[in-house]
């Protein structure tokens, strides 16, 4: 089934009967994860983290809410492993929930999932694993993780369609030398076989989707119900400044938006021209509408870089970047600020549309390995 010394040695993980620690979702790849690291010899003990209280608690679709902790725990008996629980609830909602709904609030566009790698995933859950005598803790990220001297670097997953390196780009080296990501190598279709093969109870669950703790999908009640000022009305303008419609609260507005602005297609021509969001204006509570091709950018701006390196990096370089989760990977320059090493911008060679402040931007080589990334900002077409 698997080469259990080359298993070892493509992960770099520590002398078979050491003990590691899996993070557990409820879901098929942790649980797969569990399962390899039990098959290969070592004393796995799972963990699940309880994140919120959801409503829809039996949605087959989520990541750590009730049914999740209770597949993860059957995973665990299955497999014969300790099994522990932990509420971290205050904590995701401080580090996550909170900074995601004001980042709509402030009309940006944020990622919860890179946020709960950023806090209670690694930085907790990395706290509980030396806490109970491991140094390790592995999880069912599609990444591959070599190391390179001091450095310990993330290659993008064999699987394109479920690669998630995007996801951790902000990952620390501190991080890296205790993470372990043993399906970087497999595809999600070979994953499901040995679920089947480890018969275990989750292998046709469905993959998580969405945001794990909007299960309905309705980012934007969720939003209303945790700050219900945010519905405030404003106006709605076309690129000349002409008051074109009205707005019921810069929340259901995106960058690029296409479809229920609530303003129709450019007037006085015969074909109207299709609108899309251009602008969010938070401080005059604005949206700004155009036609697509004012969504163009060439200049993307980024704060709180992360590389993947001990070493000081380039003030200018070329890469290929990401800045979305599915997009593919497109040439680009980037320039870091000579006075902040931590902000930067990426030149773009073709003009990207639809980018929005609060995503992330993310660096490669030419050989899928990730170079770091940073938090868009704003971006221009100049």
């Amino acid at each position: 089934m698997i080469d259990k010394e080359r298993f070892i040695q493509v992960n770099n993980l520590p002398n078979i009967g050491s003990r590691i620690v899996v993070a557990m979702s409820g879901g098929v790849d942790s649980s797969v994860t569990a399962a390899l690291l039990k098959y290969i010899g070592y004393e796995v003990i799972g963990v699940t983290m309880k994140l919120y209280e959801g409503a829809s608690s039996k949605n087959p679709k989520t990541c750590c809410s009730g049914i999740d902790i209770a597949d993860a725990r059957n995973v665990a008996k299955k497999l014969g492993i300790k099994h522990y629980t932990i509420d971290y609830k205050d904590k995701f909602k401080k580090s996550v929930i909170d900074k995601f709904v004001n980042s709509y609030v402030e009309g940006q566009t944020p990622i919860p999932c890179i946020l709960c790698n950023q806090t209670v995933k690694f930085k907790d859950l990395i706290s509980f694993t030396k806490s109970i005598k491991s140094e390790v803790l592995a999880t069912g990220h599609y990444v591959k993780r070599m190391e390179d001297g001091n450095d310990i670097n993330l290659y993008q997953a064999d699987d394109n369609l479920k690669d998630q390196s995007y996801f951790l780009f902000a990952t620390t080296q501190t991080q890296l030398r205790v993470l372990r990501f043993p399906l970087g190598n497999y595809t999600k279709n070979f994953i499901r076989e040995l679920a089947e093969n480890f018969d275990l109870s989750v292998s046709k669950k469905p993959d998580s989707q969405d945001i794990c703790f909007i299960p309905d999908g309705n980012y934007r009640d969720f939003i209303k119900k945790n700050n219900p000022r945010v519905s405030t009305r404003g106006d709605i303008e076309d690129l000349d400044g002409q008051v074109i419609g009205e707005h019921k609260g810069i929340i259901d507005y995106t960058i690029g938006q296409r479809r229920g602005i609530g303003v129709g297609g450019i007037k006085g021509k015969e074909d109207q021209v299709p609108l899309y969001v251009i602008d969010i204006d938070k401080k005059n509570n604005k949206i700004k509408v155009g036609p697509k091709e004012q969504l163009m950018r060439y200049f993307i701006y980024l704060k709180d870089l992360n590389f993947f390196t001990t070493k000081q990096p380039k003030k200018k370089f070329d890469a290929f970047i990401k800045i979305r989760s599915g997009k593919k990977l497109i040439s680009a320059k980037v320039e870091l600020n000579k006075n902040n090493k931590k902000n930067g911008v990426v030149k773009l060679l073709e003009p990207e549309l639809g980018i929005a402040p609060g995503q992330a931007c993310v660096f490669y080589n030419n050989y899928k390995k990730m170079i770091g990334g940073g938090w868009i900002t704003a971006s221009e077409l100049r």
